[in-house]
């Protein structure tokens, strides 16, 4: 009998350890979170300090609704029990303080300039560069649709915030180019272009529901993916679309095929992401 004692001792010993282990394990975990950049196209996490209701507060940034995750496992656990994840437009001025509204609280942070670099591409379509007026009409019926899904506002389980990359190749072009179209003067690169073969697969960078499909005037054939809490991804130049509205995928799920269709000058992946209806640089949300 006291030999038994002395097994039982060991094993809730041994058992011990183990928890103590895995609790160790689980306070030190470091929840991953997008990359901080506090800059034009950029993005800024903010603790919302002294705000600790059980409920996530409603938060606001330029009249659109942002992101807002519990703290905990991220370093930002012991300032406050919730965080907002904003993106920064690219019109933000560095010389102008940003206020960003939580319930009734405000909060305000400095942008940092960045000169992001110019590309001149030369389209063959004269009408992508210069469209008629039933162009313009079309485009502007298009940017209503992309409008209303980049607004999405849905409340999934857990709140996505790193991506994988949904395409294989290099990057053609970066985010925030200051771009020329046959030496015309356009709005800034608002996505990530990657080269790929035509047909190469294009996949889902994380879990969503697909809120918008369609063959746009500039876009070519393009798919919208809504991930939650205002985050979505925006995906162009398709040779094929593989989902429909409403369809919900994983990661690494198919969306379509690398094409060339809209206002391009050869096959390649436009991947764009908006944080609370801002396009973002979608860099800072790879996991790599």
């Amino acid at each position: 009998m006291p030999r038994r004692r002395s097994d039982n001792g060991m094993k809730i010993k041994h058992l011990v350890v183990i928890l103590s282990f895995l609790l160790a394990s689980t306070f030190t975990y470091a929840q991953p979170l997008p990359k901080e950049s506090r800059v034009p196209g950029g993005i800024a996490i903010i603790p919302l300090t002294g705000l600790n209701s059980s409920i996530a507060p409603s938060t606001w940034y330029k009249g659109n609704r942002v992101m807002v995750i519990p703290s905990k496992g991220t370093q930002y656990s012991d300032k406050s029990r919730w965080i907002a994840i904003a993106g920064i437009p690219l019109s933000a001025k560095a010389d102008k303080k940003q206020h960003l509204k939580a319930d009734t609280t405000s909060f305000y942070f400095d942008v940092k300039d960045k000169a992001y670099k110019a590309q001149y591409l030369t389209i063959k379509n004269k009408r992508h560069v210069e469209p008629d007026p039933e162009d313009i009409k079309r485009w502007r019926t298009e940017k209503a649709k992309m409008l209303a899904a980049y607004k999405s506002w849905s409340t999934p389980p857990q709140p996505t915030v790193q991506f994988s990359l949904p395409a294989k190749g290099p990057y053609s072009s970066p985010f925030g180019l200051k771009r020329f179209f046959n030496k015309q003067p356009r709005n800034p690169h608002s996505g990530l272009d990657i080269a790929a073969p035509q047909g190469a697969p294009i996949t889902a960078p994380a879990t969503g529901i697909v809120v918008d499909t369609g063959d746009y005037f500039f876009n070519g054939n393009t798919v919208i993916v809504d991930h939650g809490f205002g985050l979505t991804t925006m995906y162009c130049h398709m040779s094929k679309i593989d989902v429909k509205i409403g369809d919900r995928v994983n990661t690494g799920d198919r969306l379509g095929a690398i094409g060339k269709t809209g206002r391009v000058t050869g096959p390649h992946l436009h991947w764009s992401v908006s944080l609370n209806n801002t396009r973002v640089d979608p860099i800072l949300f790879l996991n790599q």
